[in-house]
């Protein structure tokens, strides 16, 4: 029986700005989750599914923040800004590709 690939979760992401740290960033922005949900445990066919959702939220604005509602720009630029903060404390450099 093969193991399952289970998410750490943001807190415990290497440092949150991931692609899958980026979709919990991006369904506390939609309120698809509580800011208390960050997806620890949750195993990758969970965190597809949410993916799924997130991707749905984006695609009713054009997958651009610039297109979002007043309210929800400013969410995400908070929730980005605080996001890169502590990413940038974690060691995550924004000028390397994913892979890096």
């Amino acid at each position: 029986m093969q193991d399952k690939m289970i998410y750490s979760g943001f807190n415990e992401d290497s440092h949150g700005m991931t692609m899958l740290g980026r979709v919990v960033l991006d369904a506390w922005l939609f309120d698809l989750l509580p800011r208390s949900e960050d997806c620890k445990g949750w195993d990758l066919n969970r965190m597809q599914q949410l993916m799924d959702k997130v991707s749905q939220a984006w695609d009713i604005h054009g997958s651009l923040p610039s297109r979002l509602p007043q309210d929800l720009q400013q969410r995400h630029s908070e929730l980005y800004a605080w996001a890169s903060d502590r990413g940038r404390t974690m060691g995550w450099d924004p000028e390397l590709g994913d892979d890096d």
